[in-house]
Formats: C-alpha cells, structure tokens, sequence
C-alpha cells in the first residue's frame, strides 16, 4: 500500500531497529510507495514512510532491489560530491558519497546476499542507508 511520506526531521534522525521476516509488509509497502513516486524518486528508507526499520528499496536500473539490515563493508578510496534530493526534505542538499560499495543485506526472502554497486546506483544505496543511520543529507 502506498503511504505518506514522513517529513518529521525528529523522527528521521532516530537510528532504525533491525528488519526481521515479520517486516515484509513494510517492504511491500516501500515497493508500492516507490512505484507511486517513480517520477521524482529512485530510493527509500522504511522510516520515510514511518517505520523505523532498517530496510530500503533502491531502483538502481534493471528492477527495484529491497534490502534487509544492509550495511555497507567496502567502499572505493575515491569519493565525489552529490548534489540528492529526498522526497522527506525541500530542496537538494550536497552529500560525500563513495563511487562504489559492497553491501550486506538479506533479500526478500532472507537470504544472505553481497553486492557490489557504482556510480548512481551505489549513491542511492548509501543515501538510503544514511536514513536508517538517522543521517539527514
């Protein structure tokens, strides 16, 4: 189901609790609310749409990827500056991101999974998880 996008900076710069498999409601829900701002938004945390759980969906291409508890172990030495937007703030804002990541995360079905990602798709991945650290760009 498509939810409100929260707004509530308070709220936001609280750190997410762990995902469990009890969570996947809020995974579809973030696929839903994804789906319904596919004009202006490439990413989401689960507290943007006020669950502070530690999920994100990110459309990095190909089909949107949720991620459980994801966590990033590498990163590139070399960084850029972003200029990112974010559905939950006005404006845009500049932010230090790594061109690539390796992420652990659990799938959709609670598989253990490892990825590598660069460039835009490793940007929004790290914007993402920013918002289940409570890390407002």
């Amino acid at each position: 189901m498509e939810k409100q996008i929260v707004k509530d900076i308070i709220f936001l710069s609280k750190k997410s609790a762990p995902a469990s498999r009890a969570d996947m409601q809020t995974a579809a829900d973030l696929t839903d609310t994804l789906r319904a701002n596919s004009g202006r938004c490439v990413g989401l945390a689960a507290n943007m749409i006020g669950v502070r759980k530690n999920i994100i969906i990110a459309d990095t291409g190909l089909a949107p990827i949720v991620m459980f508890n994801p966590r990033i172990v590498s990163h590139s030495a070399e960084s850029y500056e972003a200029e990112e937007g974010c559905l939950s703030l006005k404006g845009t804002r500049r932010a230090r991101r790594y061109r690539s990541i390796e992420v652990e995360y659990m799938d959709a079905g609670f598989n253990k999974k490892r990825g590598s990602f660069s460039g835009f798709a490793a940007q929004i991945i790290q914007h993402e998880i920013d918002h289940c650290n409570g890390i407002i760009i």
